[in-house]
């Protein structure tokens, strides 16, 4: 059984690229977006929950969030969950429904968020990085077991690379659209 498995390369880097492309998402660029508010955690009946399931949050406009709470005793704690996620957005409570505009950004936060997506970015092609040292380790472990010869090892090693090549340049494409769009709101 050869140790080299390209698909699990192709998929596990992929996996990097897709975990890039969430963190992305979760930055805000001065646009509203129902993904900006993923991360936050409510504590309600006694446990922590994600947002999404105490509460529909939808964009009724281009600057605006709004947030129907389910339950009418929850909307302290959902309130109290957005102030205290560290976005920068103040709810304006309407009853069972909470409205979150977002605020434009300041020049010194969208370098703050710019620079934090070139940090996910660098994250995602350590990740990518890592999966390549282990495709290659598996070659050449295949190549010590006689699986493989060298010249299927060394073709191997390229294709290995090409694909970490491709994956890296997804890495930066993403990461430049994102830096883009928050430097040119």
């Amino acid at each position: 059984m050869p140790a080299y498995d390209k698909a699990d390369l192709e998929r596990r880097m992929a996996g990097a690229v897709e975990s890039l492309k969430g963190d992305l998402s979760g930055l805000r660029t001065g646009r509203a977006s129902t993904s900006l508010l993923d991360p936050v955690t409510v504590e309600v009946y006694g446990a922590h929950m994600p947002l999404n399931q105490v509460a529909t949050v939808s964009v009724p406009e281009p600057r605006m969030l709004s947030v129907q709470v389910w339950d009418k005793s929850n909307v302290g704690p959902v309130e109290k969950a957005i102030r205290s996620a560290g976005l920068g957005l103040n709810p304006i409570n309407d009853g069972q429904t909470l409205r979150l505009p977002i605020p434009d950004l300041t020049e010194e936060r969208r370098k703050e968020l710019a620079k934090l997506a070139g940090q996910y970015s660098e994250k995602a092609k350590v990740a990518v990085r890592n999966v390549r040292r282990d495709g290659m380790d598996a070659l050449k472990t295949d190549e010590k077991k006689n699986v493989i010869s060298e010249d299927d090892r060394k073709r191997l090693e390229t294709e290995v690379q090409k694909l970490t090549d491709a994956t890296i340049a997804d890495i930066d494409a993403a990461s430049a659209a994102k830096e883009k769009e928050i430097l040119n709101k």
